[in-house]
């Protein structure tokens, strides 16, 4: 999902810390959090797509999204099987875009 034109964090995910992953016991889907560019996110991630497309953010199997800037502790991203509050600039959209093309890759990889 292309949330905002190509910027300058050429590198992103350099840093990428994943923190936390934690299978959900009572439904589908793992809980993964982690920091990466000067932020905090947590991810509802599946290993297939959803069945209701609109459901998931773009075609990244993630149905919650949530970033926070560490600096000023500001929640910047918000989905939750539906956009709740837009990437507030590009280096969040750039941070949204990296986790939706890999994240559920990474953690679901065998």
């Amino acid at each position: 999902m292309n949330t905002h034109a190509t910027n300058d964090l050429d590198d992103i995910g350099d840093d990428l810390e994943i923190t936390k992953v934690a299978k959900r016991e009572s439904a589908p889907g793992t809980w993964v959090d982690g920091t990466l560019a000067g932020h905090r996110f947590s991810a509802l991630v599946f290993p297939e797509h959803a069945e209701v497309a609109d459901y998931e953010l773009g075609t990244s199997k993630i149905s919650k999204l949530w970033v926070q800037r560490i600096a000023d502790k500001k929640q910047v991203f918000h989905w939750d099987r539906g956009l709740d509050q837009k990437a507030a600039d590009a280096t969040v959209g750039t941070i949204v875009d990296f986790l939706c093309a890999g994240l559920a890759d990474y953690v679901f990889a065998e």
